[in-house]
């Protein structure tokens, strides 16, 4: 079971987390707009949405997995930065830095190691058992 866990929690880490948090660094350039939080939920797994106006018409833009501002209300007003070519691709302008999703990606990176290190020692302790036994 530690197995498992250890390898699920590493590849969140390695195929979701660190990928999310360098989509987010990728928007510090970005275009800045003043948006209003459109649909609130759980902003970290990428299920909140904003709208702002880009280019003379209103964008209402998923925020990526690796957001922060879960625990505000809908019409907050925050800043937002975003692709100039693709206004669907946006985040928080708090998020920019990539932080959040970088501790996530190095919390998640810790406890598969500790998962997997259980494994390890769970291993060698029931072949040193049955080492003795025979």
């Amino acid at each position: 079971m530690s197995l498992v866990l250890g390898l699920l929690l590493g590849a969140l880490s390695l195929l979701v987390m660190v990928p999310a948090a360098q989509h987010l660094r990728s928007l510090q350039d970005g275009e800045r707009a003043q948006a209003t939080l459109h649909t609130a939920g759980s902003c970290m797994a990428g299920h909140c949405q904003v709208k702002f106006e880009a280019g003379g018409r209103t964008v209402i833009a998923d925020l990526p997995v690796g957001s922060g501002g879960g625990k505000q209300s809908v019409g907050t007003s925050l800043a937002v930065r975003y692709q100039a070519d693709d206004p669907q691709v946006a985040a928080r302008e708090e998020d920019v830095g990539g932080g959040g999703a970088a501790v996530l990606a190095a919390l998640s990176g810790g406890a598969a190691l500790l998962f997997l290190t259980l494994a390890a020692v769970a291993a060698v302790f029931l072949a040193r058992q049955r080492g003795s036994e025979a």
